[in-house]
């Protein structure tokens, strides 16, 4: 949710010259070769560091090419599946030029969906405590919490099973959690815990405390937009490598095959 939420960075990007020179802007020539920036929406310092950056990226370029380094077998297969992730991405995004705008009713639809989010939107001080762990050791958090309320204790106790955990305490707003931790947290008291499965093993919270901070539906309906957008294109993009592979000639090497 938090990248699907996040805002686009100010400065498009800067690269070497090439086509489409209307929309580029000439910055700087390093050894003879010109490098061009789009979309410079920034200035003073920011876009000055900028142009820096990519000056240096061209330097090194420019050393890595006169060593030859292009032709070493790594370097040539990390060039060539970048090359191909940037086309494939470039597909997608083509295909979906022509999709529709999220409208006001889905809009309005998604907020009233999410209150977490929107409506009744906090921002949370939380102690953390996480480590790695199997369902077993899950269901035995969860056991321990319902009767320890201090989470220095339950650390204590996670350490002595020779299970890693590491202790931190944040401020995160809603959109940076979970959305499946909100309902949850949102129940929470001062100084309550609760445990979350999450891909890496086990997360315990401790709400230290909450601040209200809700978004009008106008406040968030550019979030929403650019999260209803993402999700279009990801099923977009679901939807066409499904038809592609129905359609292509595909032959697995044996231990290779695919179980789809």
């Amino acid at each position: 949710m938090l990248t699907a939420l996040a805002l686009g960075t100010v400065l498009a990007g800067c690269e070497r010259a090439a086509a489409d020179r209307a929309e580029q802007q000439l910055v700087a020539r390093v050894n003879g070769v010109e490098i061009s920036a789009r979309a410079l929406h920034a200035g003073g310092a920011a876009l000055v560091q900028a142009v820096d950056k990519v000056i240096d990226r061209e330097l090194l370029v420019q050393k890595a090419l006169a060593s030859g380094l292009e032709r070493d077998p790594q370097v040539a297969a990390d060039i060539d599946n970048a090359r191909r992730e940037v086309l494939a991405q470039a597909y997608i995004e083509r295909a979906a030029r022509g999709q529709a705008l999220p409208t006001r009713e889905e809009v309005r639809a998604f907020y009233a969906e999410n209150p977490a989010l929107f409506a009744e939107r906090r921002i949370y001080r939380l102690r953390e405590l996480d480590g790695a762990a199997n369902a077993d050791m899950i269901d035995a958090l969860r056991s321990q919490v319902a009767t320890m309320r201090d989470l220095d204790e339950l650390a204590a106790w996670v350490k002595s099973r020779g299970v890693r955990a590491a202790l931190s305490i944040q401020t995160q707003a809603a959109e940076q959690l979970p959305l499946a931790f909100l309902p949850v947290l949102a129940r929470l008291k001062p100084g309550e815990l609760a445990v979350f499965a999450t891909p890496l093993g086990a997360s315990v919270m401790q709400l230290v405390f909450y601040e209200d901070a809700p978004l009008t539906i106008e406040q968030a309906t550019p979030l929403i937009d650019s999260f209803l957008a993402g999700r279009k294109r990801l099923a977009l993009a679901q939807a066409e490598v499904k038809r592609l592979r129905e359609a292509a000639k595909i032959e697995y090497v044996a231990q290779f095959k695919s179980t789809r």
